[in-house]
């Protein structure tokens, strides 16, 4: 069975606790504090991999935990899942010749990215009985391990290997970036980060991630409240 359905996100009276995977990002903290206002408990989850801007990410995501920050908010539990020594001198690691604003919607694939984000969550879920785990993918994630299939597998073998039941649910999946904007405008997305070669604390405003954000708020009609560096791009 798969998770993808939206229809009733988020639910309206859930009694059992939730686990959000959260990066700081938009999707995801759009997830996370719309969770807030209806589960018993949420639990952030931070997965620290070794990569070029999640120091300054994580500044950004503790920003933004602070000024949502509700009494079913549980305290920011981080995992260590280090990547260097898979990706070794790969951009992501580098920060060098990242991709740019203007590049294909796929350049910024990281191989095997979710395997290492949702194998130490979903044991954490399991250790913690919590039975699923929220993530944020949206309807145009063109990459093989964000697909319906992937995430209902994965979550499968993981559950055969405990001798339990986790699941990874996707309420956004049949959204777009600013259908996501829309809906968490009242929220402070100024502080929400999505870039891969900050600037000092700040979004450099010209990478692939910078770019999708910059569209995302054209086309939801919402005026950017972003802290670029540079000059946003106009694509």
């Amino acid at each position: 069975m798969s998770f993808d359905r939206t229809i009733d996100w988020p639910p309206a009276a859930p009694t059992a606790p939730l686990a959000v995977l959260v990066s700081g990002g938009l999707d995801s903290a759009v997830l996370l504090a719309e969770a807030l206002r209806v589960y018993p408990v949420v639990h952030p989850i931070y997965v620290r991999t070794g990569l070029f801007w999640e120091e300054v990410e994580r500044r950004w995501l503790d920003r933004f935990l602070e000024a949502i920050h509700r009494p079913n908010l549980a305290k920011l539990t981080v995992l260590d899942q280090p990547t260097k020594d898979v990706y070794g001198r790969h951009w992501s690691v580098t920060g060098l010749a990242a991709p740019a604003a203007d590049a294909p919607n796929d350049a910024d694939f990281l191989p095997g990215r979710n395997v290492l984000l949702f194998a130490k969550p979903l044991i954490w879920c399991h250790l913690n009985e919590v039975p699923d785990l929220a993530t944020g993918p949206l309807a145009s994630n063109p990459f093989p391990d964000a697909t319906p299939e992937f995430y209902d597998d994965f979550a499968a073998v993981v559950s055969r290997g405990l001798a339990g039941s986790v699941r990874i649910v996707r309420p956004y999946a049949h959204l777009h970036k600013d259908d996501v904007i829309r809906r968490g405008r009242e929220f402070p997305l100024h502080l929400t980060f999505t870039c891969i070669r900050p600037a000092g604390e700040a979004p450099c405003g010209v990478c692939i991630k910078c770019g999708e954000r910059q569209r995302g708020f054209r086309a939801a009609g919402v005026p950017d409240p972003t802290p670029y560096a540079s000059k946003p791009c106009s694509a």
